[in-house]
């Protein structure tokens, strides 16, 4: 039977009523609201986590505090740090409640950490940064106490085998009414994230969330033009060779997409360390600050991916906003097809065919502009100086994650992965080692399920095999070690599984992504393969 037209959010009717009540949002940041006190409070370095103040939540209206720190801040003796601590309390670690039981399996011990990292809208404090949300939301763990993204995507594949399939079908929703209230998904569900968003991925959480029992994808047709139409605002009137927001149009008329954020400020979660990256640069401080904010929105925050390929190590030279990411068109291919799909399915051949001709012109420019037919493999694009970057990333499966390879292009990336990725943990994220947590020697969930994935999907299932059991075994070994899983790993192969290295902030315990695609292999009975392939 033809699934009916839907012109609206399918929400059961419950869900629906509780997002009609939401209140009007609040888009101040911190840094809007309290001005002055924001700057001292993360300049003098009250919290050692830039991200702590911006999280906490106001005891007295905001107007208030900031009035009552013009009164008091210039007084002798005044203490930043009391003054904080009388207004505002601090943000509780996401699994703070959290006790591992010994002999839990892997499998129990993540079905357990799925309630500690679940909140309810009504926990929401009254006048912080957090944005309302209608439905309960698993945030991933440790200081990221919010709904992040595309991290959900990747938790959301476990969370059925846990028996959690409404928590799925709920996170799909939220992401429905971020986009009707804001017109996208930020990066993450706090005011000072509105700014930008992250990997498109809405796409295919309406497909899983439909696979799962849920709702319909189509009844998230409206918003998959909302996000789409996001992604493209300017594309009708941007110049050849120019950029405008998230679009750039190539000399010969392609259209593609870069990452972006609206604000040109030190970003609020990582005020003090953007300012001391811009203090290292001899660019005008807004330009780096630009392009660190538009790298938050990549979701790849940091990595020599984004630096100037002769200074891979400094994040001074990064230059986000001048590059067209490969993974990030590839995903914007996916939400294309979708929609072409879902409109055909509803009987709207017009927008149906529109976006059909979009995935088409999309697919025929990813092969024209990211794929290095030499190497083998796909590459991001420079729009400014107008060719290829040489460095190879983990961003290469992606294409075969949403199937916009071919067959040969797919057999020639399997190659190269095996030749330059393959690690004894799993697939290597770069080439290059650096301080920086997007970088050898670190190995990422949501890139060993895409390219587990992507193998499979073009017949390479032997080497698709390989990189999800090197990855099982790295993280069944730090969980036997350590009974916890962590945001990343460190894929050496001179040591004993453990943790990730490098970024911003100490290594958090969790963690969403890593609990979502592990809990979905062992459901799957990922077992002990013998490799088939040896890290040259």
């Amino acid at each position: 039977m033809k699934t009916p037209v839907v012109q609206e959010p399918h929400l059961p009717h419950a869900r629906r009523a509780a997002a009609e009540r939401q209140p009007a949002p609040d888009t101040l940041t911190p840094a809007d609201r309290y001005r002055e006190l924001f700057v001292a409070v993360q300049s003098r370095r009250v919290f050692p986590d830039s991200k702590t103040f911006v999280d906490c939540a106001p005891r007295q209206a905001p107007e208030t505090i900031l009035t009552a720190y013009r009164a008091q801040h210039a007084a002798p003796g005044f203490d930043l740090k009391h003054f904080v601590e009388t207004h505002f309390d601090p943000p509780a670690p996401a699994r703070s409640q959290f006790v591992p039981q010994d002999g839990w399996t892997l499998a129990q011990h993540i079905d357990a950490l799925w309630p500690c990292l679940t909140r309810e809208p009504e926990q929401h404090p009254v006048h912080g940064s957090l944005l309302q949300l209608p439905h309960p939301y698993v945030v991933p763990g440790g200081r990221f106490i919010e709904q992040y993204y595309w991290d959900s995507y990747f938790t959301m594949l476990g969370l059925a085998e846990s028996g959690c399939a409404e928590l799925l079908h709920a996170m799909t929703d939220n992401f429905a009414y971020l986009i009707d209230t804001y017109g996208h998904v930020p990066d993450g569900t706090r005011t000072y994230y509105l700014s930008r968003s992250q990997p498109p991925l809405f796409a295919l959480m309406t497909q899983l969330c439909e696979q799962r029992g849920g709702p319909s994808a189509h009844g998230y047709l409206p918003q998959l033009r909302r996000e789409h139409a996001f992604w493209m605002e300017g594309e009708h009137h941007v110049q050849a060779g120019a950029p405008h927001r998230r679009v750039v149009r190539l000399e010969d008329g392609s259209v593609l997409n870069r990452h972006w954020d609206d604000r040109d400020t030190p970003r609020e979660e990582a005020w003090a360390e953007d300012v001391a990256t811009a203090a290292q640069s001899a660019r005008p401080p807004h330009e780096v600050y630009r392009h660190l904010r538009a790298t938050a929105e990549t979701g790849w925050d940091f990595s020599s991916r984004w630096c100037r390929e002769d200074l891979p190590g400094s994040l001074a030279n990064i230059h986000t906003t001048d590059l067209l990411p490969v993974d990030l068109n590839c995903f914007l291919h996916e939400l294309e097809r979708t929609i072409a799909r879902l409109a055909r399915h509803a009987g709207d051949e017009t927008v149906a065919r529109e976006f059909a001709q979009r995935a088409d012109a999309r697919s025929h420019a990813i092969a024209r502009v990211f794929w290095n037919a030499r190497e083998g493999i796909y590459v991001d694009y420079d729009w400014k100086l107008r060719r290829q970057r040489r460095a190879l990333t983990a961003a290469t499966v992606v294409p075969l994650f949403c199937g916009v390879a071919t067959a040969p292009q797919a057999e020639a990336v399997a190659a190269a992965i095996v030749a330059r990725l393959l690690a004894p943990g799993g697939l290597g994220t770069t080439e290059y080692e650096t301080t920086e947590q997007w970088d050898r020697p670190n190995g990422w969930a949501p890139l060993q399920w895409m390219a587990v994935e992507g193998l499979r999907r073009y017949g390479h299932t032997s080497l698709a095999a390989e990189i999800r059991t090197r990855w099982m075994r790295t993280v069944q070994a730090l969980f036997e070690r350590e009974h916890r899983l962590v945001e990343k790993y460190a894929l050496r192969p001179d040591s004993a599984p453990r943790g990730g290295t490098g970024g911003e902030y100490p290594l958090q315990d969790g963690f969403g992504w890593t609990n979502g695609v592990v809990r979905r292999w062992l459901h799957e009975g990922a077992g002990v393969a013998t490799p088939a392939y040896r890290t040259p």
